[in-house]
């Protein structure tokens, strides 16, 4: 059964790997270690139960920006895609988010990204904008998406 919990410092090494098979520029460990240390910071990994304490299999990033969500790093190993575990994750964060007091959530994508498009559009997410060439290798356009909650 695949559980999320709260990133620990332990987790850096982990989600340092996952980043480098997910991205063409990976975070490194220690800037995770950094993030982790950051009070507006809320990481989460999936878990797998492949050994006795668990594989990280899937990491996902929220930090608080003047009461605004960021979601960052979603990433999921290979063997463990399609399988709901990125959903698990934006469950998860935008859950904490709103028990934060967070009614807006915002993320960039890479325009190509079609997989993670349709994910974050099921979670919500509508296109608001377009950074040009926001990416690098390959160089590509980053979408701007948010989820907003109206005022009641």
């Amino acid at each position: 059964m695949i559980t999320v919990r709260r990133m620990e410092e332990r987790d850096g090494r982990a989600a340092a790997l996952l980043e480098a098979e997910n991205f063409s520029e990976p975070w490194t460990e220690q800037a995770f270690l950094d993030t982790l240390r950051c009070g507006y910071a809320y990481y989460y990994v999936a878990e797998a139960p492949l050994r006795e304490d668990g594989q990280v299999i899937g990491i996902c990033g929220l930090r608080n920006l003047a009461g605004e969500g960021e979601i960052t790093n979603v990433a999921v190993a290979g063997a463990f895609r399609r399988m709901g575990v990125a959903g698990m994750l934006l469950e998860k964060v935008l859950a904490e988010g709103e028990r934060l007091g967070i009614r807006d959530f915002t993320l960039e994508v890479r325009s190509g990204n079609r997989a993670a498009i349709a994910l974050y559009e099921k979670y919500g997410f509508r296109r608001e904008g377009v950074r040009r060439d926001f990416y690098a290798k390959p160089k590509e356009d980053a979408l701007i998406m948010w989820r907003r909650r109206e005022v009641p």
